[in-house]
C-alpha cells in the first residue's frame, strides 16, 4: 500500500536525477521486446513455416487493419507507432504479473502518452488550417464560447491519462485492501502462522489471485486496446481536414 499511496519508489540516482521502478521498467520492457523482435524475424521467409512468424504477421495484419479502418488509408504510416504504443500499454500493465510494477500505473507515463496524442491531433489541425486557422476554430462558432473549447481540447489529453491510470491504480489499491483484509480475517479466525519473518495466511491463497487476474490481465488489455483506439479515433479525425 505504501507503494500505492507514494507512487513508484526511487531505485537509484544519476546526480539530480532520480530513477524510479517505472524507469527501469520500462527498460526492462524495451530490452525484452528487442530481443523478442530479433527473435521473431530470424529466418524470415517469403511463404512462413514457423509459428513465430505466423503470429509476428497475424499482429501486424491486426494492427494494420485497426489503423486502416479508424485513420484511414492515408495515415497508415503511423501503423509502427500504433504497434508500439500498443505493446508498451499492454506490457506495462501486464508486468505486475511477474511481480513488477505497473508503468501504467503511474501518472507520468500515461500522462505522457496522452500528450503525445495531443500533441498529433494539434499537429494535424494547425497543418489543415494554419495557426490562425487554428487559433480562430476555438472561437467559434461564436466567440463567448472560447472558454469552453479550450477546456474541450485540454479534456482530451487528460480523460485519456486519467482512464488508463486510474483503471490499473484502482485494480491495484482494490487488490492490495483486499489482500490486507483477507489477512486480518486469517488471523481473527486462527488461520494465520507465523514463524519469525515468514507467514502465512489461508484466506490470502488464491482469493487475491483470482482478482488480480482481473485487474493485470483482463482490464489490462483492454485499456491499452482503449488507449491505443481512442488515439487511432481522435488523430484520424483532426487529420481528415488535412
Amino acid at each position: 500500500m505504501d507503494g500505492i499511496g507514494q507512487g513508484p519508489k526511487v531505485v537509484f540516482e544519476i546526480g539530480p536525477i532520480r530513477i524510479t521502478e517505472t524507469v527501469v521498467t520500462g527498460w526492462i520492457i524495451i530490452v525484452a521486446v528487442l530481443f523478442l523482435c530479433l527473435w521473431i524475424t530470424r529466418g524470415l521467409k517469403k511463404i512462413p513455416d514457423k509459428k513465430r512468424q505466423i503470429v509476428a504477421e497475424a499482429f501486424v495484419n491486426f494492427v494494420n487493419g485497426l489503423v486502416r479502418d479508424n485513420m484511414g488509408v492515408k495515415l497508415m504510416y503511423y501503423a509502427p507507432y500504433i504497434a508500439t504504443l500498443l505493446v508498451y500499454a499492454l506490457l506495462g500493465a501486464l508486468v505486475s504479473m511477474i511481480g513488477l510494477r505497473s508503468m501504467t500505473a503511474d501518472i507520468n507515463v500515461t500522462g505522457t502518452w496522452a500528450l503525445m496524442t495531443f500533441m498529433l491531433i494539434t499537429f494535424h489541425k494547425i497543418k489543415a488550417n494554419g495557426f490562425g486557422g487554428y487559433l480562430k476554430s476555438f472561437g467559434q462558432p461564436v466567440a463567448f464560447i472560447l472558454p469552453l473549447n479550450i477546456v474541450s481540447e485540454v479534456a482530451t489529453p487528460a480523460s485519456m491519462a486519467f482512464r488508463l491510470f486510474g483503471n490499473v491504480a484502482g485494480g491495484m489499491v482494490i487488490t492490495s485492501l483486499l489482500y490486507g483484509a483477507l489477512g486480518a480475517l486469517s488471523k481473527a479466525v486462527g488461520l494465520s502462522f507465523a514463524a519469525g519473518s515468514w507467514g502465512f495466511s489461508l484466506f490470502q491463497v488464491g482469493i487475491p489471485a483470482v482478482l488480480s487476474v482481473y485487474f493485470d490481465l483482463f482490464s489490462g488489455c483492454i485499456q491499452a486496446y482503449i488507449f491505443s483506439m481512442l488515439t487511432m479515433v481522435n488523430v484520424g479525425a483532426a487529420a481528415e481536414s488535412d
